[in-house]
């Protein structure tokens, strides 16, 4: 049995994205299982899956002998137990400013277009549904960034709020939302796509990513 940490995940899931970033950027080497999303009803829903994460969701992190579920969560787990690099700056303005930014997109735009929520809404609304929620979260991205933003979402230093902002990008993309209005959302990602973590992480580079989504 491996006695890295394994990570259970989806390849495009946003929430599993953030959590191999952070794995990345720490230097953690790690197993994946892929718990697909749509297949046989979603993988997540099996009453073996739900025993490790009763939300039935991605991800599940297995670490250091815990079961650890919600991608913020772990990201402060991994930033209190293995700090270097870290994903919070020092200064507590800055660390509330990074955080501010993750949850907006953790709480105000991702969960309102996950697909359990897609899945109520039906497929005849989805994409107009997913369209209006990460614009307007977008709209306020932006206006934050503008002021929090160096090379990075806060200053020139990565942290955890980058590992929210690029997989809420993708989506961006998969809703047809209009990048040209988000300039400085745009600029940050172009930045942080150019890092090996960010790279290694990406949907398209995935165990369990399919052919035709490789690139």
């Amino acid at each position: 049995m491996s006695s890295k940490p394994l990570l259970y995940s989806y390849f495009r899931s946003s929430c599993a994205w953030r959590v191999r970033i952070a794995l990345n950027l720490k230097g953690i080497e790690y197993d994946q299982a892929a718990v697909h999303l749509m297949k046989d009803g979603g993988q997540q829903n099996s009453e073996e899956y739900k025993q490790k994460n009763p939300m039935a969701q991605v991800p599940t992190l297995m670490i250091d002998g815990h079961k650890l579920t919600q991608s913020m969560a772990i990201m402060e787990y991994l930033e209190e137990t293995r700090p270097d690099p870290p994903l919070l700056p020092k200064d507590p303005a800055a660390r509330a400013k990074v955080r501010m930014i993750a949850e907006t997109v953790n709480a105000g735009i991702q969960p309102i277009q996950n697909l359990s929520v897609l899945q109520k809404v039906g497929d005849e609304r989805k994409m107009e549904w997913g369209h209006y929620w990460i614009d307007r979260g977008f709209t306020a991205l932006e206006t934050a960034l503008s002021e929090t933003a160096g090379k990075y979402c806060v200053g020139d230093q990565v942290t955890m709020a980058d590992l929210c902002l690029v997989p809420q990008l993708y989506n961006a993309t998969r809703f047809k939302v209009d990048l040209s209005k988000f300039p400085t959302v745009t600029r940050v990602c172009g930045n942080l796509a150019e890092l090996e973590a960010f790279k290694a992480a990406d949907y398209s580079r995935q165990p369990d990513t399919p052919e035709e989504f490789k690139p």
